[in-house]
Formats: structure tokens, sequence, C-alpha cells
């Protein structure tokens, strides 16, 4: 794709609001677009908050300094949910970001501009961050492939946190294939995909539960025939990450929502009070926690390749649905910022609203390949 043809989909897409900025530098190679959360050099990083300086920034991120070492062009950076702190990306600063496949919907969040970007044809692909699903609830409602690489596989300097302890950079891309070279720039680690032999996949036992119509109908049809496994209980994951989420979220924002609490969007604003209401002690028990529940996690994957279930509980809810979209949204994908395992989200082959499912694995590299595998076998599914 070339940088003038991103900016005329843009343009003609922007009722969508997928994008904040748009750069004004020119070249030759893949176009990305960058959640604004990620330092651009000369460009202002606003975090889709109104808080943050209005000057533009001295430097680019690591991650995106190694981009462009590889051909990379940033045509601009995308919509979010405010301070990545939300998953529906309806912003109150920059507009809702909109569903391209429904515009009446919500793109899901936080990553939502990024994901916009890669459905609408926007970019080649996109960077995202995850903090507790924001690249795979974006990824599942969009219909585009999202990857969160396990924690610490890309330099997360230069990129506004939200939580320091389990923020997580990753692509989000048309295909899997796209996906892993992408990867591949942002971390500097090769990932070969060559061998795509029949992964041995399975599904948490108990784990998968509420779902609405569209998307029990589209579980059922991936996952027949993949056998069950014990994991680890999914709400003492839930409950670990959501509590040291809360917590270094707070700290990162608490002398703002002192001085400039109107400066905030309600729901923010709520999250942020709740974090500073948690005490030190349930803090520390958390991580505590986690750190038993990693070791558990990493015990159940012997034998198999990977995990696959649902990125969501349901598909694209109404922008209107607001706040109450969060746990059906996030239910499946906060765990496993918990256990820092790399998770890929691909679309399910349905028609209607996108259904994202996950694939979770314990290296980069092997839940890549799984997913690619799968990706093809759903091809020759649909086809």
């Amino acid at each position: 794709m070339k940088l003038r043809e991103a900016r005329k989909r843009i343009e003609e897409h922007a009722d969508l609001h997928a994008f904040i900025s748009i750069s004004d530098e020119d070249g030759v190679g893949t176009v990305v677009a960058v959640k604004d959360l990620v330092d651009v050099a000369g460009m202002v990083t606003t975090a889709g908050g109104i808080i943050l300086p209005n000057e533009p920034a001295d430097h680019d991120a690591p991650v995106v300094a190694r981009i462009r070492r590889e051909g990379c062009v940033v045509v601009g950076k995308t919509n979010l949910h405010e301070f990545a702190f939300g998953v529906t990306s309806v912003n109150p600063h920059y507009g809702a970001v909109r569903n391209p496949r429904d515009p009446t919907r919500v793109a899901g969040g936080s990553s939502g501009g990024s994901a916009v970007a890669v459905a609408a044809g926007m970019c080649d692909w996109a960077i995202g961050s995850d903090t507790g699903g924001s690249i795979r609830v974006p990824a599942s409602l969009c219909g585009v492939v999202g990857f969160k690489p396990a924690l610490g596989s890309i330099d997360i300097a230069g990129v506004v946190p939200l939580s320091w302890s389990l923020d997580t950079l990753g692509p989000m891309a048309p295909d899997v294939g796209s996906a892993a070279l992408a990867f591949s720039m942002m971390s500097g680690d090769a990932v070969s995909t060559n061998n795509l032999s029949r992964p041995r996949l399975a599904v948490p036992a108990g784990w998968v539960a509420g779902l609405d119509e569209p998307t029990e109908r589209a579980w059922r049809l991936v996952s027949r025939g993949w056998p069950e496994v014990e994991f680890v209980d999914r709400d003492r994951l839930f409950r670990a990450g959501l509590t040291i989420l809360l917590v270094e979220a707070a700290t990162y924002h608490r002398r703002w929502v002192a001085e400039f609490p109107e400066k905030y969007g309600a729901d923010v604003l709520a999250h942020l009070k709740r974090g500073l209401g948690v005490h030190g002690v349930d803090y520390v028990e958390a991580v505590r926690e986690r750190s038993q529940l990693v070791a558990e996690a990493k015990q159940a994957l012997e034998g198999i390749d990977a995990l696959l279930l649902p990125a969501a509980a349901i598909v694209a809810p109404r922008i209107e649905a607001g706040d109450e979209a969060r746990e059906p949204l996030t239910r499946f994908t906060r765990p496993f910022n918990t256990t820092g395992q790399p998770v890929v989200t691909l679309p399910a082959p349905v028609t209607g609203l996108p259904v994202g499912m996950q694939v979770v694995g314990r290296t980069n590299a092997e839940t890549l390949r799984a997913a690619m595998w799968l990706e093809r076998e759903w091809h020759n599914l649909s086809a």
C-alpha cells in the first residue's frame, strides 16, 4: 500500500473516527498506523486524553524506530479508549471509534482505532497495546488478526503506561502471516512459520460459558473435535490481573485525578477512583497470587501446544451499550495478561458480525504457527 492510497482511505472513512492525527511524512514502504499512546517523533501523543502536554515527541519510541529500520512508514496515530482504560473505544474527546462492519456498533478497545484502520484498509498493519484484552477484543469485533506477544517481547519504552506489570505491544493485521511479519519487525525476533503441522490444541474445561447466540454458533463450529484440558481457574486469573491493573493505573494518574478530574471521561475516572481505593495489602496479595498462577498455567499446558477459546463472549455491542459490555468483552482475554502468555486472535469462519477466537500458547513462534494452521483449515472450511 502507498501512503497516498492510505490517506485517501482515511479521508473516505473519517466518520469511523479511527485516527486522532495524520502524519505528514513521505516515503515508500509498509504503511503502519500507530496507536496514539506510542511516541512518534514530530507528533503529539494524546493517549486518547486531553491531559498530556500538547507538544510533539522529540524521539520515536524504540518500537517505532525499529519498524522504520525495517522500511515502514507511519501514516498516523489511531484513536483509542481514553488512556487505554476501557474496551469500547467510545472516546469522549476524539469521537467514538465505529465498527466498519456496522458503524452503529463499537470497534472494541482499547486499540479500536488500530483495528478499524486495518479492517477498513487504511494501512498495511497497525500497532496496538494489550493490558486486559486491548488488542484481542477489537480484533475480534472488527474481524482482523491481533497478536498479544509473550510479556516482555517488545520494548514498551516511549509508551504511555496503563499497567507497568501487564502492558504489552503487538501487531494487528489482515491475516496471521502478516501479523507474524509485523511482530518480527516490532521485536527483532524472526518467527519461522514454515512448519504448519497439525497442532495439539485443547479447550480449557469449564471456561467457555455465557456466549451470545452468534458467538455460541461460531464456537460450536470451531471447537468440534478438540479435547478439554484442566486449566487454571479463570476467576482467579481475572481477579489478580484486574487488581494489579487498577492499582498501577491509579498510581500513574493519581496527581491528575486530584487536580483535573473534569478532564477525564466518566468511565475512566470511575475506574481510576476504584484503583485508588484498593488497599496495598490487596495489591501485594494479587502480585504474589500472580506468580503462583503463572507457574500453574505453565504446568497445565504440558502435553499440548495451545488452548483454543473465544476472544469475547459477545459480538460487537451497540455504541450506546456503554461500560456494561466490559465484562463479557474481557472475560476470556484478561486472564492471559495475568499469565503473560502469547495469544493470537483470529476471525472464525462465520458470516455476519465477526467472531474472534483466541489461540493461547507457550512461545510466540508456536502460537503463531498454531494460529496459521487454524487459519488455513478454517479457510478450507468456509470455502
